[in-house]
């Protein structure tokens, strides 16, 4: 028996209807998404968007990081995008701790010292957000090749706000 035995068998029922084969990669709609990694956000849906629509980049804190920029010059010049959304998000637990606390949880958690370990916290998502979006706007590859907005998702309401 594996600890995956759940995972597996929701697998094989989701192929059993499985229809959307065939795709070629690229965002059909154009857009890049980087995201927060938290549970609570449906990347696809709340944008109204579908499968094969959108190039889609994970992380704490929905920060653009040196893997979010690579992503997203993949994305530009191969695989379509055009509009770029950063979107972190209200209640993130990136911006609700310090990186001390953080690692002391972490540590405590491991039961090992973690106080070498970087979280990427965040003190003020908004600012934040700002140079995040300022950083793939000025980026050499990406620049004036996709339009950039900076949003704010609410957990509470699923509506997002564009801050930049």
């Amino acid at each position: 028996m594996s600890d995956f035995d759940d995972l597996l068998q929701a697998n094989r029922e989701f192929s059993d209807s499985f229809d959307l084969g065939g795709f070629d990669g690229k965002a059909h709609a154009g857009v890049g998404l980087i995201t927060c990694m938290d549970s609570r956000i449906n990347p696809l849906r709340m944008l109204g968007l579908k499968y094969g629509d959108a190039k889609i980049f994970r992380n704490p804190g929905g920060r653009v990081t040196p893997q979010a920029l690579e992503a997203l010059v993949l994305g530009v010049h191969l695989l379509n995008v055009q509009r770029i959304l950063i979107v972190p998000h209200t209640r993130c637990a990136m911006a609700a701790s310090s990186e001390a606390e953080l690692r002391a949880r972490i540590g405590e958690s491991a039961g090992t010292d973690a106080s070498w370990a970087s979280f990427g916290v965040v003190t003020d998502q908004l600012d934040q957000l700002r140079q995040d979006v300022a950083k793939v706007r000025t980026h050499p590859l990406i620049g004036d090749r996709a339009k950039v907005g900076g949003f704010m998702y609410d957990v509470d309401t699923g509506l997002m706000t564009q801050h930049v």
